[in-house]
């Protein structure tokens, strides 16, 4: 994908091998409060802020009850995140894309203070010129955080290209006519975000490292 000069990346799920410990800690939070959720439904959530995810699958809970979750949540994922790795191969191809010129940055329904600790903890800081996350920006599907992002970068929509593995992620970049590439290794099943028409989709990992490094020679 050469003619795309800012490549922007949802984190959970489509960098980092996290879906497991994220649908792990909220079925944790949910029975610390009496409550029950199926795996399923934690996974359609994902790639919405905590919070709004929190009142998407529990409707019917007070909001002490809900903010006890999202502790409850919160605390178990960062007890357990050394359990959570980028893809295989996934750092190479960051590395590879930054040194070939591309601007590469992350959009997440993650707090500012969860991605810095996942920066931090996966020593990937450097990769990004750009990043925006839900309490900054609103939560997906609201374009605002990629707006923000083109705006800090420099480029237009045309010039960019976005990544993620919930319907949520491609509604925003449709919502702005952006490029769109969908990954069928995160939250949502391949049947699912096809009905969405991403520009793209693909189904493991390697695939998208082969489609991002496509024509791109690796740095010596």
């Amino acid at each position: 994908m050469t003619n795309k000069s800012l490549i922007i990346f949802d984190w959970d799920g489509t960098l980092m091998d996290s879906i497991g410990l994220i649908v792990e800690s909220m079925q944790v939070a949910a029975h610390s409060q009496g409550l029950t959720i199926s795996s399923s439904a934690v996974k359609s959530i994902i790639g919405l802020s905590l919070m709004r995810g929190i009142e998407t699958l529990f409707p019917a809970a007070s909001n002490p009850q809900r903010q006890a979750i999202q502790d409850r949540y919160a605390e178990h994922y960062i007890a357990n995140s050394a359990k959570t790795p980028f893809f295989t191969g996934i750092e190479e191809m960051l590395a590879v894309l930054k040194a070939s010129g591309k601007q590469l940055a992350v959009a997440t329904g993650k707090k500012r203070v969860g991605l810095e600790r996942v920066l931090n903890a996966s020593n990937s800081h450097h990769y990004f010129v750009s990043s925006r996350c839900a309490d900054e920006s609103g939560s997906k599907p609201d374009p605002q955080m990629l707006l923000d992002i083109l705006a800090e970068t420099n480029c237009s929509v045309e010039d960019a290209v976005f990544i993620g593995d919930s319907t949520h992620d491609i509604e925003m970049a449709t919502a702005l006519g952006m490029c769109s590439v969908a990954v069928n290794y995160g939250a949502a099943d391949a049947h699912e975000l096809a009905t969405y028409k991403p520009t793209y989709q693909v189904d493991s990992p390697h695939a998208l490292i082969e489609l991002l490094t496509k024509d791109i020679a690796k740095p010596a």
